[in-house]
């Protein structure tokens, strides 16, 4: 009886060790793969970024939009909580925190939907050239050179603020687990439409359920929703 106990346990053990093999043979592919995929956007989305920037010029000259850097750089929160420099054409007025801690103090209502969303439907700090950078997602573009550079993926969680890692919560273990994505969970299903909360479970979702397949299913429902302009604020 206890022979067989003992080769019950053994067997166990092996089908074990052998599901955990498998498992890191699938990671790694997966790694790799994921890998290859972002150096080749990187290139091709950096390359692109090259005449884009040109358009952008010319956009804010015709706007009378030309002050200040085309570029914004801002630290975000990145793969095992590491720090890293994210770029995206600029959008918003120069000192855009201080015009937008103003108007919070100013309008209840929006105060209590920066509360809620992160962000503002109606916000007073993007000017005309950044209204039509988000509508289309062109502002994305500058962070192929993060996903070149390895800073990100091109599918992957939201690139969160430092401020707003208390705000994350319990959430914020499985978010550092991956590189922030260009694209992500979260970005397909509601995009600026959805809550704070539900961001966060959008990229807990991913991490948890992570693949090839589903990486693909994320970029082709994304230019979906870029063409449709879904969410874009």
């Amino acid at each position: 009886m206890i022979d067989v106990a003992t080769k019950i346990s053994s067997t166990m053990e092996k089908e074990v060790e052998r599901n955990i093999i498998v498992t890191k043979s699938q990671n790694t592919v997966y790694n790799i793969v994921k890998r290859l995929i972002d150096i080749v956007a990187g290139l091709v989305g950096t390359i692109i970024l090259i005449p884009l920037t040109l358009f952008v010029i010319a956009l804010r000259f015709i706007k009378r939009e030309h002050d200040g850097p085309i570029f914004y750089e801002q630290l975000r929160i990145g793969k095992d909580g590491k720090v890293f420099r994210f770029y995206k054409f600029r959008t918003m007025h120069i000192e855009a925190d201080k015009k937008l801690e103003e108007y919070l103090a100013s309008n209840k209502e929006a105060r209590e939907e920066y509360k809620i969303n992160k962000k503002l439907k109606n916000d007073p700090r993007i000017t005309k050239v950044g209204k039509i950078l988000r509508k289309t997602s062109l502002d994305e573009f500058p962070q192929f050179i993060n996903v070149l550079m390895g800073h990100m993926h091109l599918v992957g969680p939201r690139p969160y603020l430092i401020r707003e890692k208390e705000d994350i919560g319990g959430y914020y273990k499985y978010i550092i687990q991956s590189k922030p994505g260009i694209t992500g969970y979260w970005q397909v299903n509601g995009r600026n439409n959805t809550s704070f909360e539900k961001r966060l479970q959008c990229d807990q979702y991913y991490i948890q359920n992570k693949s090839l397949k589903l990486d693909l299913k994320i970029i082709l429902k994304t230019i979906g929703t870029v063409i449709k302009r879904t969410g874009a604020i």
